[in-house]
């Protein structure tokens, strides 16, 4: 029988060629294609575990703190811990620390906006006319934010600049008494329109005062008043010497100060987020300590300390670290014009601002000041004196979270809500002399209320913070741009525009916090303090937060690395037991990546257009949903690459079993009993699968090396048992029907009718005809076909998964472009392999009806005709194939993505279309062979 089967073999050299270069591409297209399957699997897992190891692995908050959309869709908005204030007690923190498994477990208390002031700083140096005896200078501020979209006039300000000799009155005057000291050592009647003001030296002798509205201002009305309303009025002398003279007041006296510029000082009002954390746990977490650059770190121990300020009066302060980028987006722009005929000194105050509004102005150039650069001076002043105090917290401003509607193209539309009341600063009962900010006027998007103010009792308590250090967030320990999640606590918030006119609107920049609380942006906690500080500064408070004031506790997983399966169910279980002790809501950050959403923004009532911005969110578990998206597509991708190319192998035995239906009909005549015959063609199969298997082994590492996909030594081995496996599988049905072959078979016709179908009338329906009277034939090439391009479909639906079912996420979009070169070699060969199915079964048809189509050309068919006839037969073979391999890798996309998305149809026929065209080109082949045909030998053998 071997020596039988090897002279069948050598005696039909070239059909034993064709069918080894059949197995051969077979077989090595599946090792080397399963080898890129594999090495997409490994780059995909490689991607997750690098990328999904963000700062903290679980997320505690109080219960009832999820969002819908976090509910729905697992999308959490940045900075959501900004929004969030108390929930959480000491005792449960505790039981958190407790939990076995457990890094570390750092909480942090949002505490509020702390209402500070600013300065802003004008030289109007070059404005003074020093020819002017006297002369006032005035400036019209204009406050600008938001790039430049909000913007909003303030009052004037004016500068009394005289050469004439200036008193200034003494620190420490009581307003209550009659008479108080000056700087000649005289004592002036208090002026109760004007205050302790300068007074202006006349020259025949005495003085008048020069009333300033800004030193009139009643302590508890500050939050009432914008700061755009206040205006005011500055003295200053113009020395002989061209310097400037002026009173400075300092904590326990007042000084003369002489400079050589006009430098005029805004103070604008800035509320800075506080928040209190344990600064151990914080320096574990993120490295807090290493991002100080100035000052000295926090200390657990840091506390509120108490001083008293003399009889019924106590000062509570508090340390903090102050960041060292404000990410605030403010600048003021100041207008100077001159005033060279206008003399305030004198006038009441009930005139002064009349006069000065009419008297006439020469223009004097503008100023323009951020408040970035103002926060940075601020810094400077408070670690330049020891002690002193930065801010107050008198007022603390607590901003919720935002609401939205989901529009039908999934874009989310913040909620506007009308400006909240300005009491909320502080009213006439409350020591608050500072304004609300100017943009509190502006509608906002978030709920606003007020920490209840320390009851007074029998002292007046009055609350700061000092700053001990400064601290760079973006020196913080870094973390994988995929995996940086919102969820972190000093992430700064930018936003982009969606669209071309978002993006012109913003100048290409992105959008930053404009310093309301109520506004869209939160920023991150600027002021850090120690949660030792905190019972002390909320010591009386009538709030919830008094015992219970951390917002959140962050908790990173010991012994976990990058995502793996058993890090995955590591965190899963600690999650629980931290839910089933403390009973809080508790959430997996642990694979999470950022997932950009677009938002619509209303627009403000001091200009901003409404906006289209692209916000960087968060999609909770990415990282399971990419893993086990790509276990499937892989399972899916090795069993289509198999079973098309045993498809393809099959119809190749086929072709060779039909070839030989004289020989073996002749040899069941001379006696060969059925399963010698079935024997003698798997054997001569399983010769050349074997042959092809050892080829494919040598040909996997070169090829594997020039497609730069891995491969090792037990995937190359693969090559001969599938070769041979292959060869058997796809012989053993042309094996059974050789054996069932009649002596007779050599008599009949190789192609019978197709006696159901009418009588064909065009091109098309013959083709059609032809096509039914080898129904096993046209089924098997349009099964390859669309077993090809079913891979293809769920390429493309895996893409579209990575993309859309996981919210769009970095993390999903990187990895979707890592893997996609691997799976779509694989899926193209797979269709390559299908249209050559396809082409093959055409070329059979064309030898197998040989005579009918030189009858046909001899009754006067032109060549062009006899191949518009085989294109045809192609068309209706890539049609069924293409619609076949639509609908199936339409089903196994909604398998894989978890749903049936209207993308996913568009790609399904555009797949299909590729799958049509395709298989019209590989038709090209057969048709050639028709000019090839002996037309006068076939006839005269029939």
């Amino acid at each position: 029988m071997l020596r039988f089967v090897w002279g069948q073999l050598r005696g039909r050299a070239g059909r034993s060629v064709a069918l080894l270069a059949g197995v051969l591409v077979a077989t090595t297209g599946f090792v080397v294609l399963t080898g890129a399957t594999t090495t997409s699997r490994l780059e995909v897992t490689g991607a997750v575990e690098r990328n999904t190891r963000a700062a903290y692995d679980i997320l505690v908050r109080p219960q009832g703190t999820r969002t819908p959309l976090e509910a729905d869709r697992g999308l959490v908005r940045p900075n959501y811990l900004s929004g969030l204030f108390g929930g959480i007690t000491p005792a449960q923190y505790e039981r958190v620390k407790q939990v076995p498994g457990i890094d570390v477990a750092a909480p942090i208390a949002m505490l509020g906006y702390s209402t500070s002031t600013v300065p802003v700083r004008f030289d109007v140096t070059g404005a003074v006319d020093r020819s002017l005896e006297q002369q006032v200078i005035r400036l019209d501020p204009t406050f600008t934010a938001e790039r430049g979209l909000s913007t909003a006039p303030g009052s004037p300000r004016y500068v009394y600049v005289t050469k004439r000799p200036l008193l200034y009155p003494e620190w420490g005057a009581d307003p209550n008494d009659s008479w108080f000291p000056y700087s000649d050592g005289r004592t002036y009647r208090y002026d109760p329109q004007c205050g302790q003001v300068p007074r202006e030296v006349l020259p025949g002798g005495g003085s008048e005062p020069i009333c300033d509205p800004h030193l009139m201002s009643q302590p508890g009305n500050g939050g009432l008043t914008s700061e755009r309303q206040k205006w005011s009025v500055d003295t200053v002398r113009l020395l002989p010497d061209g310097r400037f003279e002026a009173n400075t007041w300092l904590p326990d006296r007042a000084q003369r100060v002489v400079t050589d510029r006009l430098v005029v000082t805004y103070r604008v009002t800035v509320p800075f987020l506080l928040a209190a954390v344990d600064p151990d746990a914080e320096q574990r977490l993120v490295g807090l300590r290493d991002a100080v650059t100035e000052g000295r770190p926090l200390r657990p121990d840091d506390t509120t300390t108490e001083t008293s300020l003399g009889p019924g009066a106590i000062e509570r302060s508090i340390p903090v670290l102050s960041t060292s980028r404000p990410y605030l987006d403010v600048t003021v722009r100041s207008a100077l014009t001159r005033l060279p005929q206008a003399r305030p000194a004198g006038l009441p105050i009930d005139e002064l601002e009349q006069v000065l509004s009419r008297a006439t102005r020469v223009g004097a150039g503008f100023e323009e000041y951020a408040l970035t650069d103002g926060y940075r001076d601020l810094l400077a002043e408070g670690l330049s004196e020891t002690g002193c105090c930065m801010g107050d917290l008198q007022t603390v401003i607590q901003a919720g979270a935002p609401e939205y509607e989901r529009l039908p193209d999934g874009t989310l539309r913040v909620v506007a809500r009308p400006p909240y009341d300005p009491g909320i600063y502080g009213g006439q009962n409350v020591l608050n002399p500072r304004p609300r900010p100017w943009l509190a006027d502006d509608n906002g998007f978030r709920p606003v209320t007020a920490l209840p103010q320390p009851p007074s009792g029998t002292n007046l308590q009055l609350r700061f913070w000092r700053t001990v250090g400064v601290f760079d967030p973006e020196k913080l320990r870094g973390f994988s741009d995929l995996s940086r999640v919102p969820l972190e606590t000093y992430e700064p918030p930018r936003t982009d525009g969606a669209d071309e006119r978002s993006r012109q609107a913003l100048g290409g920049r992105p959008l930053e916090p404009s310093g309301n609380p109520a506004g869209y942006l939160s920023s991150p906690p600027l002021l850090l303090t120690s949660l030792a500080a905190v019972p002390t500064l909320l010591a009386g408070d009538a709030t919830p937060m008094r015992t219970a004031p951390i917002s959140a506790i962050r908790v990173r997983v010991a012994d976990v690395g990058g995502y793996t399966e058993r890090s995955a169910e590591r965190v899963r279980l600690i999650a629980e037991r931290i839910a089933d002790t403390t009973g809080l809501d508790v959430d997996l950050t642990f694979g999470s990546s950022p997932a950009p959403q677009t938002v619509e923004l209303p627009g403000g009532s001091f200009g901003r257009p409404e906006l289209r911005l692209t916000e960087p969110w968060s999609a909770l578990g990415v990282a399971s949903v990419i893993t086990r998206a790509v276990d499937r597509k892989s399972v899916v991708l090795f069993g289509l690459v198999l079973v098309v190319c045993a498809l393809f192998l099959g119809n190749a035995v086929s072709a060779a079993v039909r070839d030989r239906r004289p020989e073996l009909a002749v040899l069941a005549c001379l006696g060969w009993p059925a399963r010698r015959i079935a024997a003698l063609v798997l054997g001569e199969v399983a010769a050349v699968g074997l042959a092809a298997g050892l080829l494919a082994l040598g040909l996997a590492f070169p090829l594997a090396a020039a497609l730069d996909i891995g491969i090792d030594w037990r995937q190359a081995a693969l090559a001969v048992p599938v070769a041979l496996l292959l060869a058997l599988v796809a012989g053993l049905v042309p094996a059974l029907r050789a054996a069932g072959a009649h002596p007779a078979a050599a008599l009949r016709p190789l192609v019978a009718p197709a006696r159901w179908v009418r009588r064909p009338r065009s091109l098309l329906g013959m083709a059609l005809v032809n096509l039914v009277r080898t129904p096993g034939r046209t089924l098997l090439g349009a099964g390859a076909l669309a077993i090809g391009l079913t891979a293809l479909t769920l390429v493309s639906a895996a893409a579209y998964a990575f993309r859309g079912a996981i919210v769009g996420s970095l993390l999903g979009d990187t990895v979707s472009l890592n893997v996609r070169g691997a799976d779509t070699l694989a899926a193209v060969v797979t269709v390559l392999l299908g249209a050559g199915a396809v082409a093959d079964v055409l070329y059979l048809n064309v030898r197998d009806r040989a005579a009918e189509l030189s009858t046909l050309r001899a009754v006067g068919w032109t060549d062009a005709a006899l191949a518009r006839l085989i294109g045809y037969e192609g068309l209706l073979i890539g049609a069924l194939g293409a619609l076949t391999g639509a609908g199936l890798g339409l089903a196994g996309a909604a398998w894989l993505v978890g749903g049936l998305p209207a993308a996913l149809v568009l790609v399904a026929a555009a797949v299909a279309l590729v799958g049509v065209l395709v298989t019209c080109l590989a038709a090209l082949v057969p048709a050639a062979v028709l000019r090839r045909l002996p037309t006068a030998r076939l006839l005269a053998e029939e």
